[in-house]
C-alpha cells in the first residue's frame, strides 16, 4: 500500500518532540558544548526558540520520521483490517487470564484463614465439654497450623506485589509511554527518529542559539507583516481632510418649489 510522505511533524508526535527537547535542556550541563546554558540564554528562552523553529528542526530528521510514520500506519492498518485468530490472545504473555501462581497467592490466605477459624472454633468448643474428646487438641493444633500458613501466605503475597510494582515502575521509567506495547520494527523506527532528531536537529540548534542568538531566531519561519495582511471583506470609506487629494466638485443643490396662492383682486377679477 502506497502512502504519501509524512509531514514534518504530526500533532500526535509534537508532545514527543517537546519531551526530547526538555530532556536535552534538562541534561545540558552534561554536555560541554551546552555548558553556556544559563549564561547568555536560559532554558526557558532556548525552549521557546526551539518551539518556534519546530519545522526547521524536525526537517533534519525527515527521513527517519517518514519511516517511523509509515511503520506505525502499517501497524494500525493491520490492526484495523485483521481479526485476531481464535486462541491467539492465549499465546501472548500478559493477554491470558491470571496464572496459577497469582490464583494461589490470592486464594491461599483466604482458604488458610477460613480453615484456621473453623478448626480453632470447633477445637476450643470441644475442650469445653467434660470430659473433652481426644481429638479436640488435634483440631486446635490444626487450627494454629492453618493460622501460620495464612500469615506466611499474606507475607508472600505482599512481597510479590512489592517486587511487581518495582519492576513495572523501572520498566515504565526506562521506556517511553506505550513503548513496551510497540512491535520491534516500530520501536526501532521510533528510536532512530528520536536519535536523529536529537543529534541532527535539537542539539545543533541549541549550540547555534548559544553562539549567536540572533541567527537562531532568524531561522524561524517568517511571520506575515501586519501591513501585508490582505484585507478580507469590504473596505472602509476613505475620509480625507481639505488638503488631501483634489478638490471636490460642486455639490448639487436642491430648491424647494414655489407655492403661491391664487390671486384674488376683488369681484371683478375672478380666477379663470
Amino acid at each position: 500500500m502506497h502512502m504519501r510522505s509524512a509531514p514534518h511533524l504530526l500533532a500526535e508526535d509534537r508532545p514527543e518532540y517537546e519531551r526530547i527537547l526538555d530532556d536535552a535542556l534538562r541534561h545540558a550541563h552534561r554536555r560541554p558544548d551546552l555548558a553556556a546554558v544559563g549564561e547568555r540564554l536560559n532554558p526557558v528562552q532556548l525552549r521557546t526558540m526551539a518551539l518556534n523553529a519546530t519545522e526547521a528542526i524536525t526537517a533534519t530528521a525527515a527521513t527517519e520520521y517518514d519511516h517511523y510514520v509509515r511503520a506505525r500506519e502499517e501497524l494500525r492498518g493491520a490492526a484495523d483490517g485483521e481479526d485476531p485468530a481464535p486462541g491467539a490472545d492465549a499465546d501472548r504473555p500478559g493477554r491470558s487470564g491470571a496464572g496459577a501462581g497469582a490464583v494461589v497467592t490470592v486464594l491461599a490466605p483466604v482458604l488458610a484463614g477460613t480453615a484456621a477459624f473453623i478448626f480453632l472454633l470447633v477445637g476450643y468448643l470441644l475442650k469445653l465439654l467434660s470430659p473433652p474428646p481426644a481429638f479436640a487438641s488435634t483440631m486446635v493444633t490444626a487450627g494454629w497450623f492453618f493460622a501460620v500458613v495464612m500469615a506466611a501466605a499474606i507475607l508472600v503475597a505482599a512481597v510479590g506485589l512489592l517486587i511487581t510494582a518495582l519492576r513495572n515502575g523501572s520498566t515504565a521509567e526506562d521506556a517511553g509511554p506505550d513503548e513496551a506495547e510497540l512491535p520491534e520494527e516500530v520501536a526501532r523506527a521510533r528510536e532512530a527518529w528520536r536519535h536523529a532528531l536529537l543529534e541532527r536537529g535539537i542539539l545543533p540548534f541549541l549550540r547555534d542559539a548559544l553562539d549567536d542568538p540572533g541567527a537562531a531566531s532568524a531561522s524561524r519561519p517568517p511571520q506575515p507583516s501586519p501591513n501585508r495582511i490582505p484585507r478580507v471583506g469590504y473596505n472602509r470609506p476613505g475620509f480625507s481632510g481639505p488638503d488631501d487629494g483634489p478638490a471636490a466638485g460642486p455639490r448639487p443643490t436642491f430648491t424647494s418649489p414655489d407655492f403661491t396662492s391664487p390671486e384674488f383682486g376683488g369681484p371683478e377679477h375672478r380666477p379663470e
